[in-house]
Order: C-alpha cells, then sequence, then structure tokens
C-alpha cells in the first residue's frame, strides 16, 4: 500500500515525536541511576576544621589513619578588617583569623609531605569575627567576586591548600546575590586550577537555608560536598532521628554528597556516646555514608581524639 504525501508526512511527524519521547525517557532514567548512584555510594572521606579557638591545636597532634581521604579545614578566612580593636566588612578581600602561628604555610606543606592522603582546604565566614557576627555583605556581585579571587588566589598559593569550604551564617543580602557570589567564585578558582574540591557547610535554620539552597539549585555542578552541621540541632537527638534529619537533607541537597558530622563535646545533636556511629552504620549499610566530618580539632584535643580515631576506623573498612 503507498501513502499519499500528505499521510507519509503525519506518519512522519508521529514517528519521530515517538522517537523524541523514547530518547526523554531514556534520558531521564539515565538520570535518575546517576543520581541513585550518588546516593548509594559510601566514601572513605573524614573531614576535619581546626584553627578557630587558638588551642595550640597542631595538624601533627590529629591522629590520621591512612585508609581514609583526610581533609583539614582551616577556620576561618573571613572578609573583614583583621585590626584586632575594630572589625569590619572588606567586600570579598580575605583575611586569615585562624591560628596562623601553629596551622602555618610550612605546617601545611609537612603534613601534607607525612601523609600523602592529606589534603587541606580553608572554610569561608564563620559564625563570628571577635566579638561580632560575620556577615556575608557584597557591595556588588562583581566587585566581591573580583576582590575574593584575588585575595584568596594569594592566601591558597601561599598555604598550598586544595579546597574551599563555604561557611557563612548571617547575611546581609539576599539569596540570589549569595548564590551569584560563592558560585561565581567557586567556579573561577576551580576553573583556573586553584581548587580542586569546594564544600557548604550549612544547617537547618530557615534563613539560612534559603542561602545554601539558592546556591545549590545554581551551581550544585561546582559543589563536591555537604558538612552539613547536624550537631545544630538538638542535643537529645537520636539515632532514629538522626537518620530521618539525614534523608531530609539529603532530599534538600539532592544529587549531593552529604557528611554525617559531630560535635566534640557532643553539646548539641546525636553525640558519638549516645550513638553516632549506629547511625554512621545504618547509612553505611544502605551505601549512603559519604564521609564524615568533626567540629572540631581544637575541641578534640583535651580528649586525645579518641572520636577521630573511631571515625576513622570505621570510615577505612568502607569498601
Amino acid at each position: 500500500m503507498r501513502l499519499n504525501p500528505e499521510k507519509k508526512l503525519k506518519f512522519s511527524l508521529k514517528l519521530y515525536k515517538l522517537t523524541s519521547e523514547l530518547w526523554t525517557f531514556e534520558s531521564l532514567v539515565t538520570m535518575e541511576v546517576a543520581q541513585s548512584s550518588i546516593h548509594r555510594a559510601n566514601s572513605k572521606l573524614f573531614c576535619e576544621y581546626i584553627g578557630a579557638k587558638f588551642c595550640n591545636v597542631k595538624f601533627s597532634d590529629v591522629p590520621i589513619n591512612p585508609n581514609v581521604e583526610f581533609h583539614f579545614i582551616l577556620s576561618f578566612a573571613i572578609d573583614y578588617t583583621s585590626d584586632s580593636s575594630s572589625h569590619s566588612p572588606t567586600n570579598g578581600k580575605f583575611n586569615i583569623f585562624w591560628d596562623f602561628y601553629n596551622l602555618s604555610p610550612s605546617k601545611v606543606l609537612s603534613i601534607k609531605n607525612s601523609h600523602p592522603n592529606v589534603k587541606v582546604a580553608l572554610s569561608l565566614g564563620g559564625d563570628t569575627v571577635g566579638d561580632v557576627h560575620a556577615h556575608f555583605n557584597p557591595s556588588s556581585v562583581d566587585s566581591w567576586v573580583s576582590n575574593a579571587v584575588s585575595s584568596l588566589k594569594h592566601i591558597i598559593k601561599e598555604y598550598n591548600l586544595d579546597g574551599i569550604d563555604i561557611n557563612y551564617e548571617h547575611f546581609s543580602s539576599d539569596p540570589d546575590t549569595f548564590a551569584r557570589c560563592i558560585g561565581q567564585l567557586i567556579t573561577t578558582l576551580k576553573n583556573d586550577g586553584d581548587i580542586f574540591f569546594a564544600s557548604i557547610a550549612p544547617f537547618d535554620d530557615a534563613k539560612v537555608q534559603k542561602y545554601y539552597l539558592a546556591l545549590w539549585r545554581s551551581y550544585s555542578h561546582v559543589i563536591d560536598f555537604v558538612n552539613f552541621q547536624f550537631y545544630a540541632y538538638s542535643k537529645g537527638t537520636t539515632v532514629s532521628q538522626f537518620i530521618k534529619y539525614f534523608e531530609t537533607q539529603s532530599s534538600n541537597y539532592n544529587g549531593g554528597k552529604v557528611l554525617t558530622s559531630f560535635l566534640s563535646g557532643g553539646s548539641g545533636g546525636l553525640s558519638p556516646e549516645n550513638g553516632f556511629f549506629t547511625a554512621c552504620n545504618q547509612l553505611k549499610s544502605s551505601k549512603r555514608l559519604h564521609g564524615i566530618f568533626v567540629w572540631s580539632a581544637d575541641d578534640s584535643k583535651a580528649n586525645g581524639f579518641v572520636h577521630e580515631k573511631q571515625s576513622q576506623e570505621l570510615l577505612s573498612t568502607l569498601n
């Protein structure tokens, strides 16, 4: 049977539409499988924030298991003036506010040479500078990004750093401006080969989440880890509640590698004494343990880093 030209055209259009729909369906399935594989993959990543409290803690004080990927995160670099008498915003011109005497460039080089599995990053922002809140306070997107790129390139080169962590907790801008500034900063530093990974450190506060979720929606492709502050939940958190919180934040930061976390001293969240490692083992069994981070080495020094050792031992057994 021969089709007239009009019917042939209609048939061709239907075939094209069917083929397009099948291609779209296959693409969605592929994307879903890819996202699922991210969610269902354990990781041997261990991160420790260090230097914020000037407790004379050194890199060499912290036990390092050779069978994990270990990240030290220097805390903090802040775009505020470093004059001790008065701190004011500098629109992206970052200064060092960690214990730079004990955590100097030569100490970074030494710990990395001694332990090939160690990388060192710096964290931006934090809660306070001196006795005032450290606000994200850009004059404009372009000027803040330009200043931040320039000042951070200098620090990263001087300290031979590998990554950055975004840890702002207070904001004097709208979420879109925050997303554009931070997203462009990470993208530029990565494209220029200055850093190899980037993380963000949100917590469960409605205002804070607006800013980090805006950043995630636009720039998740350049963010490698989500260091979610699970210790910001109440001290009485149970194992089942912790798992629920983890699932909620994994959904919020869909496709991201959300790390579990605890606070040295156990004043918030699920502590190691009350079931943190039980929760981690549950996530491990379902291949959702993307890593563990600790706040902080400054506090853990007093107890001999016992929970750091336990964390790394758990991570070292992952397949």
